[in-house]
């Protein structure tokens, strides 16, 4: 299980990788899209901001990370994780921002906002396969997980 260093993503990583008997590799380049320009905002201006993030990838948006950078260092960070093969399974746990654009990349679309994870508070996954590195579904509520492992 490969997770990024911020506390949110690690609240999820470590107890499913007790779960799974498994260790919880960090890498701090996974990371959320960088939005320490604004720090927090309220949602409903978050959520402009994140529609303006993804409208335009190619500009900061308020002194963040510019989309296609982001897209750029999770791709490459997954390709590095990736890159010496594995014996099974790779779990990556990490932000929704992020996980658009790398979905995004994956499945071969221009960055756009209509490929985020939609509305709730639980978390969401997808998965692809390691060799092909394509999206094998869209993105699932994290409560089918476990059905994944079955």
């Amino acid at each position: 299980m490969i997770s990024s260093d911020e506390t949110k993503a690690l609240e999820t990583a470590c107890p499913l990788a007790r779960a799974l008997g498994v260790e919880v590799e960090v890498r701090p380049r996974m990371h959320e899209n960088d939005r320490s320009a604004t720090g927090f905002l309220p949602p409903h201006e978050f959520e402009k901001v994140a529609d303006e993030f993804f409208a335009n990838p190619s500009r900061s948006v308020r002194g963040w990370e510019t989309a296609e950078d982001a897209q750029k260092r999770i791709v490459d960070e997954v390709d590095t994780c990736l890159r010496g093969g594995t014996d099974g399974d790779v779990l990556f746990v990490g932000h929704g921002g992020v996980g658009t654009l790398l979905f995004c990349a994956l499945s071969g679309n221009r960055i756009d906002r209509r490929f985020d994870q939609g509305p709730g508070g639980g978390g969401c996954w997808f998965a692809f396969g390691i060799e092909h590195r394509k999206p094998t579904h869209g993105w699932q509520p994290m409560e089918m997980l476990t059905s994944a492992f079955a």
